[in-house]
Protein backbone atom coordinates (compact mmCIF):
# COMPACT_ATOMS: atom_id res chain seq x y z
CA UNK A 1 0.00 0.00 0.00
CA UNK A 2 1.29 3.46 -0.89
CA UNK A 3 0.57 7.10 -0.18
CA UNK A 4 1.07 10.06 -2.51
CA UNK A 5 3.32 13.06 -2.19
CA UNK A 6 3.55 15.92 -4.70
CA UNK A 7 7.07 17.27 -5.26
CA UNK A 8 7.80 19.87 -7.95
CA UNK A 9 4.60 19.02 -9.78
CA UNK A 10 5.29 15.27 -9.79
CA UNK A 11 3.38 12.66 -7.83
CA UNK A 12 5.67 10.35 -5.87
CA UNK A 13 4.46 7.10 -4.36
CA UNK A 14 5.69 6.28 -0.88
CA UNK A 15 5.27 2.95 0.92
CA UNK A 16 2.87 3.35 3.83
CA UNK A 17 4.63 3.07 7.16
CA UNK A 18 7.97 4.17 5.77
CA UNK A 19 9.48 7.51 6.86
CA UNK A 20 9.35 10.31 4.29
CA UNK A 21 12.49 10.93 2.24
CA UNK A 22 15.08 12.86 4.21
CA UNK A 23 15.93 16.38 3.05
CA UNK A 24 19.48 16.83 1.82
CA UNK A 25 20.38 19.28 4.59
CA UNK A 26 18.87 17.02 7.24
CA UNK A 27 20.82 14.06 5.85
CA UNK A 28 24.06 16.06 5.98
CA UNK A 29 23.40 17.09 9.58
CA UNK A 30 22.61 13.53 10.57
CA UNK A 31 25.79 12.27 8.93
CA UNK A 32 27.87 14.95 10.67
CA UNK A 33 26.50 13.88 14.04
CA UNK A 34 27.10 10.19 13.32
CA UNK A 35 30.64 10.93 12.14
CA UNK A 36 31.32 12.81 15.38
CA UNK A 37 29.83 9.97 17.45
CA UNK A 38 31.92 7.39 15.61
CA UNK A 39 35.11 9.37 16.22
CA UNK A 40 34.34 9.36 19.94
CA UNK A 41 33.50 5.65 20.17
CA UNK A 42 36.49 4.56 18.08
CA UNK A 43 38.90 6.81 19.94
CA UNK A 44 37.59 6.56 23.50
CA UNK A 45 35.06 3.72 23.64
CA UNK A 46 31.29 3.53 23.96
CA UNK A 47 31.32 4.62 27.60
CA UNK A 48 32.76 7.99 26.54
CA UNK A 49 29.82 8.71 24.25
CA UNK A 50 27.40 11.33 25.52
CA UNK A 51 24.93 13.64 23.82
CA UNK A 52 26.85 16.69 25.09
CA UNK A 53 30.14 15.39 23.74
CA UNK A 54 28.69 14.60 20.33
CA UNK A 55 27.17 18.08 20.16
CA UNK A 56 30.53 19.67 20.99
CA UNK A 57 32.39 17.49 18.51
CA UNK A 58 29.91 18.33 15.74
CA UNK A 59 29.67 22.01 16.66
CA UNK A 60 25.91 22.05 17.26
CA UNK A 61 23.62 22.55 20.25
CA UNK A 62 22.89 19.48 22.34
CA UNK A 63 19.16 19.98 21.64
CA UNK A 64 19.85 19.16 18.01
CA UNK A 65 21.31 15.81 18.98
CA UNK A 66 18.33 14.98 21.21
CA UNK A 67 15.83 15.98 18.52
CA UNK A 68 17.63 13.83 16.00
CA UNK A 69 18.17 10.65 18.03
CA UNK A 70 15.97 10.93 21.12
CA UNK A 71 18.50 9.68 23.63
CA UNK A 72 21.91 8.03 23.93
CA UNK A 73 20.46 4.62 23.12
CA UNK A 74 18.92 5.96 19.92
CA UNK A 75 22.27 7.43 18.91
CA UNK A 76 24.06 4.13 19.54
CA UNK A 77 21.53 2.19 17.49
CA UNK A 78 21.82 4.74 14.67
CA UNK A 79 25.58 4.12 14.63
CA UNK A 80 24.97 0.38 14.50
CA UNK A 81 22.46 0.76 11.69
CA UNK A 82 24.87 2.81 9.59
CA UNK A 83 27.66 0.28 10.03
CA UNK A 84 25.36 -2.62 9.26
CA UNK A 85 24.13 -1.02 6.04
CA UNK A 86 27.72 -0.64 4.85
CA UNK A 87 28.51 -4.24 5.81
CA UNK A 88 25.44 -5.61 4.03
CA UNK A 89 26.32 -3.65 0.89
CA UNK A 90 29.80 -5.21 0.99
CA UNK A 91 28.68 -8.83 1.26
CA UNK A 92 25.69 -8.49 -1.07
CA UNK A 93 27.18 -6.43 -3.90
CA UNK A 94 30.80 -5.59 -3.07
CA UNK A 95 33.93 -7.04 -4.64
CA UNK A 96 34.83 -10.73 -4.16
CA UNK A 97 35.56 -12.78 -2.19
CA UNK A 98 33.15 -11.12 0.28
CA UNK A 99 30.82 -10.06 -2.53
CA UNK A 100 29.60 -11.95 -5.61
CA UNK A 101 32.11 -13.54 -7.98
CA UNK A 102 33.95 -15.97 -5.68
CA UNK A 103 33.08 -19.63 -4.93
CA UNK A 104 30.42 -19.92 -2.21
CA UNK A 105 32.77 -21.51 0.34
CA UNK A 106 35.26 -18.68 -0.16
CA UNK A 107 32.48 -16.16 0.35
CA UNK A 108 31.42 -17.80 3.61
CA UNK A 109 35.01 -17.69 4.86
CA UNK A 110 35.38 -14.04 3.81
CA UNK A 111 32.08 -13.20 5.50
CA UNK A 112 33.16 -14.72 8.83
CA UNK A 113 36.52 -12.97 8.67
CA UNK A 114 34.79 -9.68 7.85
CA UNK A 115 32.56 -10.11 10.92
CA UNK A 116 35.68 -10.37 13.08
CA UNK A 117 37.19 -7.29 11.43
CA UNK A 118 33.96 -5.36 12.01
CA UNK A 119 34.03 -6.24 15.70
CA UNK A 120 37.58 -4.92 15.93
CA UNK A 121 36.26 -1.43 15.22
CA UNK A 122 32.63 -1.66 16.39
CA UNK A 123 32.68 -4.47 18.93
CA UNK A 124 31.56 -2.32 21.86
CA UNK A 125 28.55 -1.08 19.91
CA UNK A 126 27.47 -4.61 19.04
CA UNK A 127 28.08 -5.81 22.59
CA UNK A 128 25.91 -2.94 23.85
CA UNK A 129 23.07 -3.98 21.54
CA UNK A 130 23.36 -7.63 22.58
CA UNK A 131 23.30 -6.71 26.27
CA UNK A 132 20.25 -4.45 25.94
CA UNK A 133 18.06 -7.19 24.52
CA UNK A 134 19.76 -10.60 24.25
CA UNK A 135 16.71 -12.38 22.78
CA UNK A 136 15.63 -9.76 20.27
CA UNK A 137 19.03 -9.77 18.58
CA UNK A 138 17.87 -12.99 16.87
CA UNK A 139 14.78 -11.22 15.56
CA UNK A 140 16.56 -8.14 14.27
CA UNK A 141 16.68 -7.33 10.58
CA UNK A 142 20.48 -7.35 10.65
CA UNK A 143 20.61 -10.88 12.08
CA UNK A 144 18.08 -12.19 9.56
CA UNK A 145 19.95 -10.62 6.66
CA UNK A 146 23.22 -12.23 7.75
CA UNK A 147 21.52 -15.56 8.40
CA UNK A 148 19.76 -15.61 5.01
CA UNK A 149 23.06 -14.78 3.31
CA UNK A 150 24.87 -17.68 4.98
CA UNK A 151 22.01 -20.12 4.41
CA UNK A 152 21.98 -19.28 0.68
CA UNK A 153 25.75 -19.77 0.36
CA UNK A 154 25.89 -22.93 2.45
CA UNK A 155 23.07 -24.40 0.38
CA UNK A 156 25.28 -24.37 -2.72
CA UNK A 157 28.63 -25.20 -1.13
CA UNK A 158 27.92 -28.91 -1.65
CA UNK A 159 25.01 -29.12 -4.11
CA UNK A 160 22.87 -32.21 -3.69
CA UNK A 161 24.41 -33.09 -0.32
CA UNK A 162 21.39 -33.14 1.97
CA UNK A 163 23.48 -34.06 5.02
CA UNK A 164 24.39 -30.39 5.50
CA UNK A 165 21.77 -28.54 7.55
CA UNK A 166 22.43 -25.05 6.16
CA UNK A 167 20.06 -23.34 8.58
CA UNK A 168 21.60 -24.90 11.69
CA UNK A 169 25.16 -24.36 10.47
CA UNK A 170 24.40 -20.71 9.66
CA UNK A 171 23.12 -20.16 13.20
CA UNK A 172 26.16 -21.90 14.68
CA UNK A 173 28.59 -19.83 12.61
CA UNK A 174 26.82 -16.58 13.53
CA UNK A 175 27.04 -17.53 17.20
CA UNK A 176 30.80 -17.95 16.75
CA UNK A 177 31.11 -14.35 15.53
CA UNK A 178 28.81 -12.84 18.17
CA UNK A 179 30.21 -9.73 19.82
CA UNK A 180 30.19 -11.18 23.32
CA UNK A 181 32.22 -14.25 22.39
CA UNK A 182 34.70 -12.56 20.07
CA UNK A 183 35.38 -9.71 22.52
CA UNK A 184 35.87 -12.27 25.30
CA UNK A 185 38.37 -14.15 23.13
CA UNK A 186 40.21 -11.00 22.16
CA UNK A 187 40.26 -9.13 25.46
CA UNK A 188 39.95 -11.75 28.20
CA UNK A 189 41.69 -14.73 26.62
CA UNK A 190 44.22 -12.71 24.64
CA UNK A 191 43.48 -14.39 21.30
CA UNK A 192 44.91 -12.61 18.28
CA UNK A 193 42.66 -11.74 15.35
CA UNK A 194 44.51 -14.39 13.34
CA UNK A 195 43.77 -17.05 15.96
CA UNK A 196 40.07 -16.20 15.95
CA UNK A 197 39.96 -16.38 12.16
CA UNK A 198 41.92 -19.65 12.10
CA UNK A 199 39.42 -21.13 14.55
CA UNK A 200 36.55 -20.08 12.31
CA UNK A 201 38.29 -21.72 9.36
CA UNK A 202 38.48 -24.95 11.36
CA UNK A 203 34.75 -24.79 12.08
CA UNK A 204 34.04 -24.15 8.42
CA UNK A 205 36.22 -27.04 7.27
CA UNK A 206 33.56 -29.55 8.28
CA UNK A 207 30.99 -28.19 5.81
CA UNK A 208 33.20 -26.36 3.31
CA UNK A 209 36.56 -28.13 2.88
CA UNK A 210 39.48 -25.81 2.12
CA UNK A 211 39.83 -27.13 -1.43
CA UNK A 212 36.46 -25.53 -2.13
CA UNK A 213 37.63 -22.09 -1.09
CA UNK A 214 39.47 -21.36 -4.34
Amino acid sequence: MTSKEVVSGRVLLRVTGQPPPERADAARNRQALLTAARRITVGCGVDALSMDRVAGEAGVGVGTVYRRFGDRGGLLYALLDEGEREFQAAFLSGPPPLGPGAPPAARVRAFLHACVDLLESEGDLHAYAEAQSPKSRYRSGAHWARRAHLVALLGVVRPGDHTVDAVYVADALLAAVGAGLVLHQRRDLGFSVERVKDGLDQLLEGVAPSEGLH
